[in-house]
């Protein structure tokens, strides 16, 4: 089969021919129909990330991942050949690490991949492979951050740094809740307009002169309940933190391999204001998602930029790494 591997000690990325893998017990074999291209992928590449938990110096990229199973290992029943499916990103494994695939395991820039079966869940047939393959990640982490971790209530006021892949679904799945206002921060112009297309109720840069006068006014006053960092850079978190309403949240979820520092001790206690950090999602999030598209509460058919061939996996990761179009999701298709 062909495989998009990198070399982590190099980092070197190639597609090249590689042996489809065989499952063990309780574990499925999937033909991969659609894999997200995501941010990640391209930091795996340039050395911002690293495998926390990779056997080896090669590793078959791609987190985001849906296909049909297409043969079953030892013990499996639940089950089918032929069941359309969601590969969740990460499992914990018999140590209690989270391994993630595609960085500490093979994934799914392949033809083929291997999943527990506890990584699975099932799409029904009105959802598109393309669309599904992104909601590990790209939809399932900021629902996570925003139901668990965050707790967002609804009218809760919300705020959004970074509006790439998963900012951009952040504030679709705010609205949904109910939370209000939601603002959306982005340097981008058309980044801004696309969050105030999918429910943003202001759009700001955030090297506006007037930047905090205006949360001031949005939220009467009040200041923010939850601000989330999607962009993985300390100047948000440094302008998030003094908007923050009495027991506002700032959540980060972008890596920016810098220390966090809170501007004034006095103003954090005084308000009961929090940090809180979150990684990845776990299958419920996936599922919970799937439900709200079959309801007809979540649409994603905006979310995909483009669609390329597994062998044109280069030009993808380059696309997203340039933000060439400001790329929302790209699919690979084996």
């Amino acid at each position: 089969m062909r495989a998009g591997r990198i070399k982590v000690s190099t980092r070197e990325f190639k597609v090249v021919d590689f042996p489809i893998p065989h499952p063990g017990p309780g574990q499925v074999r999937v033909q991969v129909k659609a894999a997200g291209v995501c941010l990640s992928d391209v930091h795996l590449i340039d050395s911002t990330l690293s495998p926390g938990y990779l056997e080896g110096d090669e590793v078959t990229m791609g987190h985001e991942v849906a296909g049909v199973i297409e043969y079953l290992g030892a013990g499996v029943s639940d089950w089918k050949i032929g069941d359309r499916v969601i590969i969740c990103a990460g499992i914990r494994d018999e140590k209690g690490r989270v391994r993630t695939q595609g960085f500490d395991f093979d994934g799914g820039f392949a033809e083929f991949m291997i999943a527990d079966v506890s990584t699975l869940v099932a799409i029904h047939g009105e959802l598109s492979f393309e669309q599904a393959c992104i909601i590990p990640d790209a939809v399932s982490t900021p629902w996570a951050a925003i139901s668990q971790t965050a707790k967002v209530e609804s009218g809760e006021s919300s705020m959004v740094f970074g509006l790439g892949g998963l900012g951009i679904h952040a504030i679709q799945l705010l609205k949904i809740i109910g939370s209000s206002p939601i603002i959306a921060v982005d340097p981008l112009p058309l980044a801004r307009e696309r969050a105030l297309l999918v429910g943003a109720d202001l759009a700001l840069d955030p090297s506006d002169g007037e930047f905090a006068k205006k949360i001031r006014t949005a939220t009467n006053g009040r200041g923010i309940n939850v601000a989330f960092d999607f962009a993985g850079v300390v100047a948000a978190r440094t302008q998030a933190l003094p908007l923050l309403a009495e027991g506002g949240r700032l959540v980060v979820i972008g890596i920016a391999g810098e220390p966090i520092s809170i501007p004034s001790d006095m103003a954090f206690v005084y308000k009961r204001n929090q940090i809180l950090g979150h990684y990845g999602s776990e299958p419920q999030h996936t599922q919970e998602l799937v439900s709200l598209i079959k309801a007809g509460k979540l649409d994603l058919s905006a979310s995909i930029t483009g669609v390329y061939s597994l062998e044109e996996a280069e030009v993808a990761l380059r696309q997203l790494e340039l933000k060439i179009d400001n790329p929302i999701r790209i699919i690979l298709k084996p």
